[in-house]
């Protein structure tokens, strides 16, 4: 081909893809100003409102990006709008993960604040919350940002091996050139973060090995379906444009605010803001929520390898998993604590119970550790929410109990105890599910539950 056919078949090319560009925001264009007329608001409460964040993925903004951690967001709307009869309400979540309640306060109207100590989730909670951001605007830098990366050629060099064995070249290449386009567009603007948020979510569904978010990586497990890069990465941005669309007609709420900052300080929180809290906590099931967002901190580069979760995630987080804590972590001395003193007697019991069962597993894991360490970082939370919360405030968290080892802990009614220490008037438990039960390769056959943890202020 010569250099004039080429010039002229890029030429056209070029002109195809403005012609679409702007026949799809015409098509915004109308689809926003239609809308606006027919605002949708839910307010009954979902008959089969759960703990479950599975129904999420169907939801606009909220299916942007799969977390490991979540609850139902129409179940958050129901809760909203029961208290909202009783005026303006301020809601915070101090575990806000992705920000499904963030979302679902803009959604319904409430004053929203959340705040979560990992660094990387932080930001896709920050990132999500831009979906207020003009849709032309959003779709024009993505564009850039796609068209730049066809022009540039990936390399593979500077990766750590984990995200190698991830990625086949030819994916990995595709992976890395739309990075390279990023960059190189990268201004900090709402756009730029959306687009940012849009890569992030496509990294584990181009890897064609198991890279669930509900598993941690598995480099030898291999998947049937997985999407080409630049595939994945035009339909995410087409399904965020259209989502923006959506929330931007029925949204009634002003924005709400997300901080990276540690839930057992709240340090960035004012005293007495909050009417209601919703809130997942970690679970004290030796889940590494660091680990979890290992594939994605890896591909951006944020860490180079397994060590460095240590030093740049896991110092941040509260203690619930055996990763988190050390053999040279006094454990005694955290129990001996005043703020654990409702509860001192039981935990010193199953914390020795579980140094001693730990001695007959192979793996002898530091769950007496874990566990002290939990109780210990919960009590200092419920603390910072009785400085956070208005004397006739409602409080919700998501739990369920734990066994490690086949070692019941019962999780609620110690963080009811814990609650009431810090100032909380009382606390009731209401079960929405059992758990333990599914798994054939259960470690235990202790029958757990989880549900709704109620604190009165």
């Amino acid at each position: 081909m010569t250099n004039t056919k080429r010039d002229i078949s890029h030429i056209s090319c070029e002109i195809e893809d403005r012609i679409n560009y702007q026949s799809n925001l015409l098509t915004f264009e109308k689809e926003l100003i239609n809308n606006k007329n027919k605002i949708i608001l839910n307010d009954t409460i979902p008959e089969d409102a759960s703990g479950s964040f599975v129904k999420n993925m169907s939801l606009p903004i909220h299916r942007w990006f799969r977390y490991s951690a979540g609850f139902s967001a129409e179940w958050v709307e129901s809760i909203i709008t029961k208290y909202q009869i009783d005026g303006e309400l301020n809601v915070f979540d101090p575990f806000v993960g992705s920000g499904t309640v963030l979302i679902a306060c803009e959604h319904c109207g409430a004053n929203g604040l959340g705040i979560d100590s990992h660094p990387f989730i932080s930001r896709i909670s920050h990132a999500k919350l831009q979906w207020r951001t003009n849709v032309k605007e959003f779709i024009n830098f993505a564009t850039q940002v796609k068209r730049k990366a066809q022009t540039i050629h990936g390399k593979l060099d500077d990766y750590p091996e984990i995200i190698k064995k991830c990625y086949p070249s030819e994916i990995l290449i595709k992976l890395d050139s739309l990075k390279k386009g990023l960059e190189l567009h990268s201004d900090n603007s709402p756009q730029s973060e959306l687009t940012w948020l849009a890569l992030a979510s496509i990294l584990r569904i181009t890897s064609p090995v198991g890279t669930s978010n509900m598993e941690l990586i598995q480099p030898k497990k291999q998947k049937k379906i997985y999407l080409e890069p630049f595939q994945a990465f035009s339909k995410q941005i087409n399904d965020m444009a259209d989502d923006m669309i959506k929330m931007q007609t029925e949204a009634r709420g002003p924005k709400a605010i997300i901080y990276q900052d540690d839930a057992r300080t709240c340090l960035k929180v004012e005293n007495n803001w909050a009417n209601l809290v919703i809130t997942s906590p970690p679970y004290v099931n030796n889940f590494d929520y660091a680990d979890a967002t290992r594939l994605e901190m890896s591909f951006f580069k944020e860490i180079d390898n397994y060590g460095d979760l240590q030093k740049k995630v896991r110092v941040h987080l509260m203690r619930s998993c055996t990763q988190h804590v050390s053999n040279t972590d006094d454990w005694r001395n955290l129990i001996d604590d005043i703020i654990l003193k409702p509860i001192k007697d039981e935990l010193i019991e199953i914390c020795n119970t579980l140094e001693k069962e730990r001695l007959n597993h192979g793996g002898k894991k530091n769950y007496h550790i874990m566990v002290a360490s939990y109780f210990y970082d919960i009590a200092h939370v419920w603390q910072s929410l009785r400085r956070i919360c208005k004397s006739d405030s409602n409080v919700c968290f998501v739990i369920g109990d734990s066994a490690p080892y086949g070692i019941y802990i019962p999780v609620e009614k110690w963080l009811g105890e814990l609650a009431i220490n810090s100032g909380f008037k009382n606390y009731t438990f209401e079960k929405t599910r059992d758990r333990n039960i599914k798994w054939k390769n259960r470690k235990h056959k202790v029958l757990l539950h989880e549900g709704f943890l109620w604190v009165k202020g």
